[in-house]
């Protein structure tokens, strides 16, 4: 069949979207190369195409296309990657609900039939027959219809799962019905029971029923797994004041404000989209973001972000991040990402499933033909029965929503509190981490470092240091930078361009200014360029004693001064440490500030093992020695320079506050860079693990225990029969159970 982009499924490989025929889905990356269609070059990125909303499966997130529909491998229905925050009635769930509630009534009355009408004695036998078929008839034919799609996908897909099986059953038990009906003389005397041959569309009616509840229950249960990502979603305000450049102000939609915007934030609203205060100050609730209670301070050139809650007074900011590159849009982006992640776990769920059907099929048709030949009579009817209820009672669905459930639940839960993880990988190895190295400018400290003093070498201005450093370092990124530059242009100095600037080495920065070749940065690059610091050497370790970091700023060759920046320890820093230290966390410190300066902070706080004038690539051996070691690495950074090492690193963790490129090769963001966040992820990845555990141990407990019994192998011992009634009511809330289980995550104590 021809694959379109609207038609085809699309899965992402390698950068790359593979389009593939959804009547051949199972066959990917190279099973059958002649069924894939690779997009044009502009369908290729994820965000560019296809456009609208994206629908996906919750348990095989590789399913995606650009409308509603049912997963070609499970037949779960498909659900948007982004809930919307104002979701109307779920579709599915108005329909099976109507299918449920219309032939609940005839399922009554045909399982009443079925159990008492050959002690009424209203009709003759051959008779009640024929009006269980009638009342069937509607009830498997309308109500199952559905499922008998899904079960035929998935043949024609090549994707046993659930629906195969309860198409098998229902479909035998009422095939077998209707023809043990219309012509039971073909059938030997000994599926004669009560005067005609046994039929079983009670079994058939109350199956699907059941099933249709389970449906239902499922449906709800699994919309409150979403409930984090809506709650992120209705944080942004509506509109946004604006002001024009005439000085009046108008009220417009979010989507209509631009990078530029001049915005007024008054009390009690929130902020529209991230900025700078350019006027006035407020205290910000920063708390739906970052789970910081305390109001936070803001000021004339403190940044802010888009909902969080104006408290008290008014500003006018300048937006800088609008629509999709807010921080609410990018965590709302994080959270979905990692809800549709599989779990390293998953796997082997995914192994067994893959089997899982065919296996019961086996077991059933093994259980129809040894009933037959070998049971009591009447043989056969034994073997339909018990085969039917081995078909429904298994349930590959519950064994698949396992992990997924619980995933989704922890990612949200985790999104409220500060923690976002990039995948459900990020969720299960942090629980194991034992060794933590943590960056100090930002992560350890509050990474708004305040310029101290510049101490010139002989035959210089101190003010003249101060004005040549900050000039090379307008083209950093780092905070040590910004506090020089923002210290000279306090002071009214003017800055001279800077050309050739050269910076990623995490020991220094180096351009040319005023036609002087500047160097400023540690020990190191001093040593690197061959430039002696002996003169300065007494007054820099005095400063470095204090804890401050201190800079050598070299000209042409020759030291003209050091400067000094102090970066005050976050408040929330000790009591951080002393947590991790008591779940027996090996903390390492590893700065790219002088030795001294370090040992002066870890000192203060405790740290026993310490690194100082570390390069990127420092960092990075630092971790790979540590894991040789057989150490479980986690590494906490902020900066360009710690992202190698947070690659590496088991598990990276940045800070929400420092860079996107930190950001971007961590696993796990701290929204607000408060380290007590890492505890917190941990208690959650426990958590969650232990959760995801429970479902897994659930499923297969249940489908190895249920399967034996519905074959009927109590039955020597005890004379018991599991009823396929009774198998269908198990399946269908074993899923929910799964659900309800995963649920319980949102309730857990961080």
């Amino acid at each position: 069949m021809p694959v379109t982009e609207r038609s085809a499924h699309w899965h992402e490989h390698e950068g790359r979207r593979y389009y593939f025929c959804s009547a051949h889905c199972k066959n990917k990356f190279g099973a059958d190369p002649g069924r894939f269609v690779t997009p044009e070059p502009a369908l290729a990125p994820e965000s560019a195409a296809p456009a609208g909303t994206i629908y996906t499966c919750p348990m095989h997130s590789e399913i995606r296309q650009d409308h509603p529909g049912n997963c070609p491998k499970c037949g779960m229905t498909l659900e948007p990657l982004l809930p919307e925050l104002e979701d109307g009635e779920n579709a599915e769930l108005v329909d099976f609900q109507r299918r449920f509630w219309w032939t609940l009534p005839l399922t009554g009355v045909v399982t009443l039939m079925a159990m008492f009408g050959h002690r009424l004695n209203w009709f003759d036998m051959a008779t009640q027959s024929w009006l269980e078929l009638v009342l069937s008839l509607p009830i498997v034919l309308w109500a199952g219809w559905p499922f008998f799609q899904r079960g035929w996908q998935s043949v024609v897909n090549r994707s046993p799962n659930m629906w195969t099986l309860i198409g098998l059953g229902t479909g035998a038990a009422f095939v077998y019905s209707v023809v043990a009906t219309v012509a039971p003389q073909v059938f030997p005397a000994s599926f004669v029971s009560m005067g005609r041959v046994a039929v079983y569309f009670e079994a058939a009616a109350v199956i699907i029923s059941l099933t249709l509840l389970g449906q239902v229950l499922e449906l709800k249960a699994r919309s409150q797994t979403s409930a984090a990502i809506r709650s992120l979603l209705g944080l942004a305000p509506k509109t946004a004041r604006r002001i024009r450049a005439d000085g009046s102000e108008e009220d417009v939609p979010l989507n209509h404000v631009h990078v530029g915007d001049m915005l007024r934030v008054r009390p009690g609203e929130k902020v529209p989209v991230d900025g700078v205060v350019v006027e006035g100050g407020s205290s910000v609730d920063e708390s739906m973001l970052t789970g910081e209670p305390m109001p936070v301070t803001k000021r004339v050139g403190d940044k802010v972000i888009g909902a969080t809650l104006n408290t008290s007074g008014a500003m006018v900011m300048r937006s800088e991040r609008v629509g999709a590159a807010t921080m609410l849009a990018q965590i709302v982006q994080l959270v979905a990402q990692a809800q549709r992640s599989k779990a390293p776990m998953q796997r082997m769920a995914d192994v067994v499933a893959g089997y899982f059907v065919v296996s019961v099929v086996a077991v059933a048709l093994l259980t129809f033909f040894g009933w037959g030949l070998f049971g009591p009579e009447p043989r056969w009817v034994f073997g339909l029965i018990n085969a039917v209820a081995v078909l429904i009672i298994a349930c590959p669905c519950a064994l698949g929503l396992a992990t997924p459930m619980s995933i989704m639940v922890a990612t949200g839960l985790g999104a409220t509190r500060g923690v976002l993880f990039r995948d459900a990988a990020a969720i299960e190895n942090l629980r194991k981490i034992d060794t933590l190295i943590i960056d100090k400018t930002g992560t350890l400290t509050e990474g708004r470092p305040r310029f101290d003093r510049a101490i010139p070498a002989p035959g210089f201005e101190a003010d003249e240091v101060l004005r040549l450093a900050a000039s090379l370092d307008q083209g950093s990124e780092h905070p040590l930078a910004d506090a020089i530059v923002a210290a000279a242009r306090e002071r009214g100095m003017t800055l001279d361009k800077v050309e050739n600037f050269e910076s990623g080495s995490g020991i220094g920065v180096r351009g040319q200014v005023a036609g002087h070749q500047l160097a400023l940065g540690n020990t190191t690059l001093m040593q690197q360029m061959g430039i002696p610091v002996d003169s300065l050497m007494p007054q820099a370790e005095a400063l470095r004693a204090e804890g401050a970091s201190v800079m050598h700023l070299a000209a042409d060759g020759r030291l003209i001064g050091l400067l000094a920046v102090s970066d005050p320890i976050k408040s929330s820093t000790p009591e951080a440490l002393a947590t991790l230290k008591a779940a027996g966390l090996r903390i390492v410190m590893a700065t790219g500030d002088g030795l001294t300066t370090a040992k002066s902070v870890g000192a203060r706080l405790g740290i026993d093992e310490v690194h100082g004038e570390v390069k990127p690539a420092d960092k990075l051996r630092l971790v790979e020695r540590l894991q040789k070691e057989g150490r479980v690495v986690a590494m906490a950074g902020d900066g360009i320079n710690d992202a190698p090492a947070l690659a590496q690193a088991d598990v990276g963790v940045a800070m929400g506050t420092g860079t996107d490129v930190a950001m971007n090769s961590a696993q796990v963001t701290l929204v607000k860079g408060d380290l007590r966040g890492i505890a917190i992820a941990r208690s959650l990845s426990e958590a969650t693990v232990g959760n995801m555990k429970q479902n897994l141990m659930f499923a297969f407990l249940y489908n190895a225990a249920g399967i034996p019994i519905a074959a009927g192998v109590l039955y020597p011992l005890t004379g018991w029969l599991l009823s396929p009634m009774i198998a269908a009511l198990a399946m269908s809330f074993s899923s929910v159970s799964v659900i309800g289980n995963a649920l319980r995550l949102r309730r857990s104590r961080l």
